[in-house]
C-alpha cells in the first residue's frame, strides 16, 4: 500500500491513500475522546460528537444534514476513550464539499440551546437503552471495574446527572481545550491527487492555529484486580473476565492480538467457541477482545449462559487459560492461527471506508502506516515461545478481573 502524507503549518497532519474508485472516503480524526474529560465533565466528548451536528455559524442542523446527503453521500461520528472521529463518504468527485463541511463541523459549531436540551433526552435514552442490553452494559462496566478510578474507566455515554449540568460555555471549553489542529489528521482514500488533496485541506484548515499547552492526558497506573457480581435480574448471566493489556507502542501488541484471536476471536473455530458452544453447549455467544490505548490495554472474555451453567462455564474458560499458558502451540497450530489473523486484518482493509478510519488512528497516534506486507511479516516473525509468554503475563490467574451480571 502507497500512502502519501504531509504536515500544514499549523500541525495539522494529512494521510492519504489514491485508488480508483469512483467513492471517496475522508474524515477528521481528533487525539480527543472521553478519558481527557475532567471529572465533572463525563460524557461532553460524546455529547459535542452530537451537538457538531445541530448547528454553526454558516449552517443550521437540516442544512449540515442535506450537505452531503444531496450528493448521494453521507456523513457520521464517533467517539471513544481517546479519539473523536467525524467521517464521510461521497462520490470522489465531492471533496471540496466534503471538506468544507469538516471544517465547518469542527471548528465553527455554535451549540445552540434549544439543541442542547433535545439532545440531552437523546442520549440519556441512548444511555437508558444500554441498559436495557446486559450484553452491551457489560462492557462500559467492566472498563469502569478494570480502569477504576481513573479516565479510562469513566463510561464514555456520561450519565443523566453529569448531562443535566452542561451548558453552551462548557462544550465550548472543552473543545478550546482539545481541539487543536496539530493533534489532528485528515485520513482519506479515494481517487484525487495528492496535490489537489493538500490545496483543499490547506485552504479549509490553514487558517485555525495550535493550542498552547493542549492535552495533558492522566497516564493510567496501579491496575487491581477485582470481582464484583451485580444482581441485574436478567434471565441468562453474562460474565467478563479479562486483565489490562499492552499499550498500542508496545512490541508484543502483534502477539497479544494473535492469542486474543485464538481465545475468542470472531473465527468459528476459535478454542473457546469449540468449547462451550461446539463441544458443550454451554453458551450461544462468547468472545475475546483486545483495545490497546497510548498506555495500557485491555483484554476481555464475554460469554453469556444459563445461571446454573455459570460456574461450569466460568470453569472450563480458567482451564483454557492454563492450557494456554502451559502448553506451546504446535507448528501447526501456530501456522493455521497466523494465516487466520493475517487473512482476517487484509479481508478488513479491502473495505476502503475501515481503511480510511484505520489510517487515520495509525497515523495521529503512531506516524506511520503498516502495509499489509509489514503487518504479514509480523504476524510470522511471531513464535509459539511468544505466545505462551504473552499468555502467562496477560492470563494470570491472580491478575484476572471477573464482573458477573446474574
Amino acid at each position: 500500500m502507497k500512502y502519501y502524507t504531509h504536515q500544514l503549518n499549523n500541525g495539522l497532519r494529512i494521510v492519504h491513500v489514491k485508488n480508483n474508485s469512483e467513492v471517496a472516503h475522508c474524515g477528521l480524526i481528533i487525539n480527543a475522546g472521553s478519558r481527557d474529560e475532567e471529572e465533572h465533565e463525563q460524557g461532553i466528548a460524546h455529547f459535542i460528537e452530537h451537538l457538531i451536528f445541530k448547528g454553526t455559524t454558516k449552517r443550521k442542523a437540516f442544512h449540515i444534514l442535506s450537505r452531503m446527503d444531496n450528493v448521494g453521500g453521507d456523513i457520521n461520528a464517533y467517539t471513544s476513550k481517546e479519539e473523536t472521529f467525524i467521517h464521510t463518504s461521497f462520490i470522489q468527485n465531492e471533496y471540496s464539499r466534503a471538506l468544507e463541511l469538516l471544517s465547518d463541523l469542527t471548528f465553527s459549531s455554535i451549540f445552540p440551546g434549544k439543541e442542547i436540551e433535545k439532545e440531552k433526552e437523546v442520549i440519556i435514552d441512548e444511555i437508558n437503552s444500554y441498559k436495557d442490553n446486559p450484553s452491551e452494559s457489560i462492557f462500559d462496566d467492566f472498563e469502569e471495574l478494570i480502569f477504576a478510578g481513573q479516565p479510562l474507566g469513566r463510561n464514555i455515554l456520561g450519565s443523566p446527572e453529569t448531562l443535566n449540568k452542561f451548558n453552551k460555555e462548557d462544550f465550548q471549553r472543552f473543545v478550546h481545550n482539545n481541539y487543536s489542529p496539530d493533534q489532528m489528521v485528515i485520513s482519506s482514500v479515494g481517487d484525487i491527487s495528492f496535490s489537489e488533496l493538500i490545496k483543499l485541506v490547506e485552504r479549509n484548515f490553514n487558517d485555525f492555529k495550535p493550542i498552547q499547552n493542549g492535552i495533558k492526558r492522566k497516564p493510567f497506573k496501579n491496575y487491581l484486580p477485582e470481582t464484583k457480581v451485580i444482581d441485574k435480574n436478567t434471565s441468562q448471566a453474562h460474565c467478563m473476565l479479562g486483565n489490562i493489556g499492552y499499550n498500542m507502542y508496545d512490541s508484543r501488541r502483534t502477539t497479544l492480538s494473535l492469542l486474543e484471536n485464538i481465545t475468542g476471536g470472531p473465527g468459528l473455530t476459535s478454542r473457546l467457541n469449540m468449547l462451550l458452544r461446539e463441544k458443550l453447549g454451554y453458551v450461544y455467544h462468547v468472545e475475546s477482545n483486545y483495545t490497546p490505548f497510548t498506555d495500557t490495554g485491555i483484554f476481555s472474555v464475554y460469554f453469556a449462559t444459563d445461571k446454573n451453567k455459570l460456574d461450569k462455564t466460568l470453569n472450563q474458560v480458567h482451564k483454557e487459560f492454563k492450557r494456554l499458558r502451559e502448553k506451546k502451540l504446535g507448528s501447526v497450530q501456530l501456522k493455521n492461527a497466523k494465516q487466520q489473523l493475517f487473512g482476517q486484518i487484509a479481508i478488513q482493509s479491502e473495505v476502503n471506508s475501515n481503511q480510511m478510519i484505520a489510517n487515520g488512528k495509525s497515523y495521529l497516534f503512531r506516524n506511520k502506516l503498516n502495509s499489509l506486507a509489514e503487518i504479514k511479516k509480523k504476524i510470522e516473525n511471531i513464535s509459539a515461545e511468544n505466545v505462551l509468554e504473552v499468555a502467562n503475563d496477560v492470563l494470570k490467574p491472580d491478575q484476572l478481573s471477573v464482573l458477573i451480571y446474574q
